[in-house]
C-alpha cells in the first residue's frame, strides 16, 4: 500500500475559481471587471426628470461579483470607483471625478458587488431559484446607498430620493437581475462542473 496521498485541488467556489491560481490571474480578472463595468456604464439612457442615468452597470456589477467572489469583486469595483474619481471615463457618458448625485451608486457596487461574491462562495449562483435572491438582495444593498446618497446631494427628503434615484429604475433592475440569475446557473452547467 502506498503512503502517497493524492493531493487533489479542492472543488471551486466562484466561476473564476475554473481558472488556475495566480496573482496575475487575479489581476487579470480584477482589471477584466472592472472594465466590464466602465464599458457597460456606456450604455446609458439619460431621463429628463432624474440625475441618475439607466445603464448597463447594474447587470455588470451582478454578473462580475458573482463569477469573481467577494475578494476579487470588492477589487474590481473598487478599482472601478477609484479609477473614475481620479480621471478615467469610464463612468456613464464617459464622465469621470466626482459624479454628484450618482456617486453613491458608485459606492453601492462596490457594496453589491462585494455580497454577490459573498453569497455565490456559498453556492448561490448554482440554481435560478438560489441566484435570484442573491441578485435582488444585492441590488437593495446598491439602492440603500444610492438613494441616500442622491437625496444628501440634491437636499431632498427620503420619498423625493426613492422618486428619482429609485423608482425609474425598478424594471430594468428586475431585469437585469433576472438575466444574471439565468446566466450564472448556466455557466456551471456549461462548464460541466458539479452544481450543488
Amino acid at each position: 500500500m502506498s503512503n502517497t496521498v493524492a493531493f487533489q485541488r479542492p472543488r471551486p467556489t466562484v466561476l473564476a475559481d475554473l481558472i488556475s491560481d495566480s496573482l496575475l490571474k487575479d489581476a487579470g480578472l480584477v482589471v477584466g471587471a472592472a472594465g466590464l463595468v466602465g464599458l457597460l456604464a456606456q450604455v446609458s439612457v439619460h431621463l429628463s426628470f432624474t440625475p441618475v442615468p439607466i445603464t448597463g452597470q447594474t447587470l455588470a456589477v451582478l454578473l462580475c461579483g458573482t463569477a469573481l467572489g467577494l475578494r476579487r469583486a470588492a477589487a474590481a469595483l473598487s478599482l472601478y470607483g477609484v479609477a473614475g474619481l481620479v480621471g478615467v471615463p469610464w463612468f456613464a457618458g464617459h464622465a469621470s471625478g466626482y459624479v454628484g448625485a450618482s456617486l453613491g451608486y458608485i459606492v453601492g457596487f462596490v457594496l453589491a458587488g462585494s455580497l454577490c461574491g459573498f453569497l455565490a462562495e456559498r453556492r448561490a449562483d448554482r440554481s435560478v431559484w438560489r441566484s435570484v435572491p442573491a441578485m435582488l438582495a444585492s441590488e437593495i444593498v446598491m439602492y440603500a446607498v444610492g438613494v441616500t446618497w442622491l437625496g444628501f446631494d440634491l437636499h431632498v427628503g427620503a420619498a423625493r430620493a426613492i422618486a428619482l434615484g429609485l423608482t425609474p429604475f425598478l424594471a430594468g433592475d428586475a431585469i437585469k437581475a433576472a438575466l444574471a440569475a439565468v446566466a450564472l446557473p448556466a455557466a456551471w452547467k456549461l462548464t460541466g462542473t458539479r452544481r450543488g
